[in-house]
């Protein structure tokens, strides 16, 4: 099993959810109104009266098989929209209950 942790603008969230729900990762975490900056372009996004854009963030766990089929929709809607932001990282789940 693989986490995926997914960091977006927040005007993502749609897209985003479409991506999970298409490559069958059922469950996840929602993490709202997240303030960060990307480490190669774009704007910060603090929520802050100079930089009030926002993100959201969002962990999946999945079967190994259905992280590159999430991946590849998420990059595509990430070239769709360059301006807005998308990253994902993916690490081993060691244990679960």
């Amino acid at each position: 099993m693989k986490t995926v942790f997914i960091t977006y603008d927040q005007a993502h969230h749609d897209g985003v959810v479409e991506a999970l729900s298409s490559s069958l990762c059922r469950g996840y975490t929602l993490l709202t109104e997240v303030a960060g900056r990307g480490s190669v372009s774009g704007e910060p996004h603090l929520g802050s009266h100079a930089w009030p854009a926002m993100n959201e963030a969002v962990l999946t766990i999945c079967d190994d098989n259905k992280v590159e089929p999430l991946l590849t929709r998420l990059k595509k809607l990430d070239a769709d929209n360059p301006m807005l932001g998308l990253r994902a990282f993916v690490w081993n789940v060691e244990q679960s209950i």
